[in-house]
């Protein structure tokens, strides 16, 4: 945007520039083309005067010398031709056959207007041509040519167009400057508003400098800042409740277990009744410690967009210690763990070991336990310039696209309300992970069937 307001900015000012600059160059050169034309007018009128005297006196002597020191004072030819068309003066090298000068004789002998001075530039070379007739009334007794040189007014131009095109360029680049620091001054504030909006859809605190830019967008970045207190609140609070709400409820838990353990021995006869009680004990201590792991790693995320840590750990140490402890009971399950390829350096990436080995045992575990007997999972990394890539992957039944959309969601279960183990909270809570550490977690089809879970997390920054 910014660069498409500088440009916008910039055409128009050269735009006025130029709508100053162009119609000047052309009064410039006007004014030195009238100049021209006047004087040597001036010159060719005193010349008719002079040649109507001689004329009258049969005496063209002093019109001889004077037209001769004229042409050697400014290098400027006259030619003067009585009514016969003879040369009475010639001065300089212009002599009445020439055929510029016999042409203009010819035309003002018939009373005809002297040809216009076309308007000087800098690059004007060729000669302006004068002529006057010499008499009174209709009776023409001859004509004064002169030839002009326009050297020396193509030269004026010149240094007038130099002048006033240093002016132009000196005032564009002033009205460049000033685009520029219009441009920042509108757009800085915009590029902080994307920040601070793009923040809080990130679940982070937004600081949007309130005192730069116009008033309009000093009031809204006022109010994203409230928006954003607003809604890290509203976050905050209803990661309280969960955490309270599952805290409070472990000890009347622990207390119905103990109480539903101490029947264990009583039960006679089918306890049928008595296993299934047992079963939903468990899933409801599960399902606590998850809610409870899930507000845990949504306050870790706040503790992290604040700058409050920066752990990191080996990616390729701890994914080959987390298949040793997983592989007992793949074999249990039926199918098999391949290890991933050993490795010399360490794959730093920025995630606390613990979190790390969390997310890697809800990967396994769903993978021990959904891809069925004889599936065979097998565990990778990929490492980048920036970032490195954890795959966990399966060859059981997978799951469609529309399940591997709504699988990090929370309480979402494969098979719905009825499949028999977990909680739906485990790849909720290893997504949530891994956002907080600035990572992607992607499920993907795998070929020809099967799962394929790739998380993606940043290397940590090797100090130069």
């Amino acid at each position: 945007m910014r660069t498409r307001l500088l440009v916008v900015l910039v055409a128009l000012a050269l735009a006025v520039v130029a709508a100053f600059a162009v119609p000047l160059l052309t009064a410039t050169a006007e004014q030195r083309t009238q100049q021209l034309v006047i004087s040597r007018t001036a010159d060719v009128d005193r010349f008719v005067v002079l040649a109507q005297q001689a004329v009258d006196t049969h005496d063209p002597a002093a019109l001889a010398a004077d037209a001769e020191r004229y042409a050697q004072l400014y290098g400027e030819g006259v030619v003067i031709v009585d009514a016969r068309r003879l040369p009475l003066v010639q001065a300089g090298d212009l002599t009445a056959s020439t055929p510029a000068v016999r042409a203009l004789v010819e035309a003002t002998m018939r009373n005809e207007p002297a040809p216009r001075v076309d308007r000087l530039d800098p690059w004007s070379a060729e000669p302006a041509y004068f002529a006057r007739p010499v008499g009174t009334g209709t009776r023409v007794s001859g004509v004064v040519v002169l030839r002009a040189s326009v050297t020396s007014a193509a030269a004026d131009v010149a240094t007038g167009w130099g002048t006033i095109g240093a002016g132009a360029v000196l005032v564009a680049m002033v009205f460049v400057l000033l685009a520029v620091v219009l441009a920042r001054w509108m757009v800085r504030p915009l590029h902080e508003l994307e920040t601070g909006v793009l923040a809080v859809a990130g679940g982070h605190r937004a600081h949007v400098p309130e005192r730069t830019g116009p008033r309009e967008l000093r009031s809204l970045a006022a109010e994203v800042n409230r928006m954003s207190e607003a809604v890290l609140e509203a976050a905050e609070q209803q990661h309280r409740l969960v955490a309270d709400a599952s805290h409070q409820l472990r000890n009347p838990m622990a207390a119905l277990r103990l109480r539903v353990d101490s029947l264990a021995g009583r039960i006679d006869g089918d306890d049928t009744t008595y296993r299934a009680t047992v079963a939903e004990v468990e899933r409801l201590e599960k399902l606590l410690d998850g809610l409870l792991a899930l507000a845990l790693a949504e306050s870790t995320a706040t503790r992290v967009a604040a700058g409050g840590a920066d752990e990191a750990c080996d990616l390729a140490s701890v994914l080959a210690e987390r298949v040793d402890a997983w592989r007992p009971a793949a074999e249990d399950a039926g199918s098999t763990i391949v290890p991933p390829p050993g490795h010399d350096e360490p794959v730093i990436v920025r995630c606390p070991e613990g979190e790390l080995a969390q997310i890697l045992d809800v990967l396994l575990d769903n993978a021990v336990h959904y891809a069925g007997r004889g599936a065979k999972i097998t565990t990778d990394w990929e490492s980048g310039t920036s970032a490195a890539t954890l795959v966990v992957s399966d060859n059981g039944p997978g799951l469609s696209e529309q399940d591997r959309a709504r699988a990090t969601e929370r309480f979402w279960r494969a098979g719905g309300e009825g499949a028999p183990r977990g909680t739906g909270l485990g790849l909720a809570i290893a997504h949530q992970q891994v956002r907080t550490r600035g990572g992607v977690l992607d499920l993907r089809q795998a070929l020809p069937h099967g799962l394929e879970v790739r998380v993606t997390l940043p290397l940590r920054e090797v100090p130069g």
